[in-house]
């Protein structure tokens, strides 16, 4: 499925006055079960794919509560937060709302999402530690995964054998020498890795192979840890990726990485799972002949262990201002829980839970994106996050060390310079 789980947590706009409104959630502030009315809004990824789970979880609701009326409003994700931030200031917030799992953090921190108590959800023992993160904020939960959407590593088959090469890779080193023996003998404008400089997602993912981190939190406070050695091993070896494999305009960003990997250009790709097929489209492909040639592996890391992936995904959150938040937590329980999972897998999304998701290794077909999806992170929950994806502190330091514009030890220290300034400002 197409999707792009990126959307960017700076939200300079969003009204202040939210947190003032509180949340005791008790019955007579939060609704309780005396609720009347329920509205949910959702993207329309749920309209368009899995219409049946909504409906499955309205009757469940319906079924506890006689009588009660479940309206759902349908959102592309460009237009969304728009929509959100103006209801939010006014008294008629929806009870239930979907958002991007690197939403979550700006809403956390202006107080936007009532608490929730994660005993009263299935399978919250076991959230994915990349959805659990995008939920959590000072010690508290503010939401509840929905489900996941992984990264993994997709090649050409046809580009690999005739370059002798007749299986995918199991180790970084195998990985390495394969794409050797391509760019060997595809010519040195041709792309073994098209890998995008400006792809932080990418380039953290070394990061923390590495046993790195973009931020680390040490009394209270937040500091760039990108200049830190584990962390300069990691750009190192993202460095060298690109100089060695991406003969590409090294300024570009991973947006429509998908587009160029159709123009055939390209052997490798790591990038959202759904990048592969979307290159194969015919509209998209310029080979004729990408959807049988396209084959998808776990990216082996460096580290020797597969490498950790940015793990995106949905949660969905109940707003402070929901006069319904009982009946909402009921009625996310009810779309999300183990019935839920269970026909959200069956229209090809990664499950919210670590043991739905084992169950996945043993099935050919999602085999792969399961395998990667274990090993995972996610940004630092720090309250001014939001500032540094908006300033992209990550995007310009990937640029100037592509570009050899400054070292990676110089570009990491610039970075971590930047993030200080405002990673614990509210």
């Amino acid at each position: 499925m197409k999707r792009k789980l990126i959307a960017a947590i700076g939200i300079a706009g969003m009204v202040v006055s939210i947190a003032a409104c509180g949340s005791d959630n008790d019955d007579s502030k939060a609704g309780g079960t005396d609720a009347k009315e329920l509205t949910v809004w959702l993207t329309v990824d749920a309209q368009n794919n899995w219409p049946n789970l909504v409906k499955a979880a309205d009757a469940a609701v319906q079924k506890a509560h006689p009588g009660i009326k479940i309206k759902h409003e349908y959102y592309g994700w460009p237009d969304k937060n728009t929509k959100l931030d103006a209801v939010l200031a006014t008294d008629k917030a929806p009870d239930v709302v979907e958002m991007g799992n690197t939403e979550m953090l700006g809403y956390m921190v202006k107080g936007a999402f009532a608490p929730v108590d994660p005993a009263k959800f299935d399978n919250s023992s076991a959230w994915l530690d990349g959805l659990k993160a995008s939920v959590t904020y000072d010690g508290k939960t503010y939401g509840v995964p929905y489900y996941a959407g992984g990264r993994v590593a997709t090649w050409r088959k046809d580009i690999a054998a005739s370059a002798g090469i007749k299986s995918t890779p199991k180790t970084y080193a195998e990985l390495t020498a394969d794409l050797d023996k391509v760019q060997k003998k595809e010519g040195s404008k041709f792309n073994a890795w098209y890998q995008p400089t400006r792809d932080w997602y990418a380039a953290m993912s070394f990061v923390y192979d590495a046993g790195g981190s973009i931020a680390k939190q040490d009394g209270g406070q937040w500091k760039g840890n990108l200049s830190s050695p584990e962390s300069i091993k990691g750009l190192t070896e993202f460095k060298n990726v690109i100089d060695k494999y991406m003969h590409g305009d090294k300024t570009k960003d991973e947006s429509d990485r998908y587009i160029v990997y159709g123009q055939g250009k390209s052997d490798l790709i790591f990038g959202a799972a759904w990048e592969g097929a979307t290159a194969a489209d015919p509209k998209n492909d310029k080979t004729g002949k990408l959807k049988d040639d396209l084959e998808n592996f776990v990216m082996p890391g460096p580290s020797g262990k597969n490498m950790p992936v940015f793990l995106g995904g949905s949660d969905l959150a109940i707003p402070v201002k929901s006069k319904a938040q009982g009946v909402a937590a009921e009625w996310i329980n009810a779309f999300t829980g183990a019935k839920g999972q269970k026909g959200l897998i069956a229209k090809g999304n990664l499950p919210n839970n670590k043991t739905d998701l084992a169950t996945l290794k043993s099935d050919p077909a999602t085999a792969v994106p399961a395998t990667a999806a274990e090993s995972n992170w996610f940004v630092p929950m720090a309250p001014g996050w939001g500032q540094v994806e908006k300033a992209q502190v990550l995007q310009t330091m990937l640029q100037n060390i592509g570009t050899g514009k400054q070292s990676v030890q110089a570009a990491a220290k610039t970075a971590d310079a930047a993030i200080d300034k405002v990673i614990n400002a509210k």
